[in-house]
């Protein structure tokens, strides 16, 4: 997420797009304008319809309105693949937001067994007027066409009985919700209103960096350091990521100045003593492995499945054993902690992963 950002920064600094640190959702009367033309142009006026994202319908001006593309020109041909495919995602988003609703038509069928109480319903969408997603249709970047045809059903008539033969039932099984990845993360700090468009990303930058999570391919995995963190805090409120949202909500009220600021500072002040009470009541020993312990144990896990995979082969007689000289350094070879792939390795300054260029972000300074 914060490659996007980077990217996103270099589009505005070309003057391609407007200011992308913003989380508005309204755009300036030039803007929507541009957008009714293109619709226009493209689609034709059936799939136009204006719905007030402008900057004068909230009766006061914002700092910046929403992401969009400047007009001056498509993307330059020196950008590279990932500009393009940005502006790209922009500019069509631009422009469906203005575009007329997609209509979908629903079936439902609804089957009874013959002398039997249960019923059988399927349901499926067919796609009656595509609106926006003509947007991106054109190009196919979503599989609407394919799912319009997956959703197709039988045509049937109410009260019509049918002879169904060679009927399987397929046992299946509920799956766990997946994991989060970066942009699933993001979206939830969104929907939590944790932070704002520029610092999302590095709030999870910030989690890598302690070494509380750690990517595995897409997917972000708790450490061992993170859970422990999070199991010795007993105070619910200090880890209450709802609290947070609470919070931002009322600080943007306090700035419409629909909520009292004194109130807001009182509720603090009452909730900091109650936490700080609980705190020093508590004799509990608490303690979280670092990422030293960490390295250690993993790597003696690891040795150990190794030798029990493949034990010592009895030396020849003949031969003399010798010592082996300890390694100059205990840390470099050892197997990195947080991605289980690479082997540690020594820089100038700290000790790294040998997967740094696959995403590891392994480091620990001298």
């Amino acid at each position: 997420m914060s490659q996007t950002m980077m990217i996103a920064q270099r589009l505005y600094e070309s003057g391609l797009i407007t200011y992308m640190r913003t989380d508005s959702v309204n755009l300036s009367d030039l803007a929507l304008g541009t957008a009714k033309e293109a619709i226009f142009e493209t689609y034709g006026e059936k799939y136009y319809k204006f719905r007030q994202y402008h900057t004068k319908s909230k009766g006061a001006q914002e700092a910046h309105e929403a992401i969009r593309p400047t007009y001056i020109s498509n993307v330059e041909a020196g950008s590279s693949s990932q500009e393009k495919k940005l502006y790209e995602l922009i500019r069509k988003r631009t422009i469906a937001c203005q575009m007329a609703d997609a209509e979908l038509e629903r079936t439902t069928i609804s089957v009874g067994i013959s002398g039997q109480t249960e019923r059988f319903v399927a349901v499926g969408e067919v796609i009656s007027f595509e609106g926006f997603l003509q947007v991106y249709m054109e190009s196919n970047d979503d599989d609407t066409e394919k799912e319009q045809e997956n959703g197709l059903l039988p045509p049937v008539k109410l009260h019509e009985t049918l002879s169904l033969k060679d009927i399987v039932a397929t046992e299946r099984f509920t799956q766990r919700p997946p994991r989060y990845t970066e942009a699933s993360l993001v979206r939830r700090l969104e929907e939590l209103g944790i932070g704002r468009p520029s610092t999302r990303a590095a709030i999870i930058e910030t989690l890598f960096k302690r070494h509380y999570i750690r990517k595995e391919r897409k997917n972000l995995i708790a450490t061992p350091t993170g859970v422990e963190l999070i199991g010795l805090i007993h105070e619910e409120l200090l880890k209450s990521a709802e609290l947070t949202g609470i919070w931002e909500k009322k600080l943007r009220e306090i700035e419409r100045k629909s909520y009292d600021a004194s109130t807001f500072l009182d509720e603090l002040k009452q909730m900091v003593a109650e936490v700080v009470h609980s705190v020093l009541s508590d004799n509990t020993n608490r303690r979280v492995t670092t990422m030293e312990e960490t390295v250690k144990e993993e790597a003696s896990k690891k040795t150990a499945a190794k030798r029990k995979a493949s034990p010592r082969k009895p030396k020849a007689a003949t031969k003399e054993a010798k010592p082996e000289n300890p390694p100059a350094d205990e840390w470099v070879g050892k197997p990195c902690p947080l991605c289980g792939k690479g082997t540690i390795i020594k820089g100038k300054t700290a000790y790294g992963c040998s997967e740094w260029k696959n995403g590891c972000t392994f480091r620990k300074p001298f």
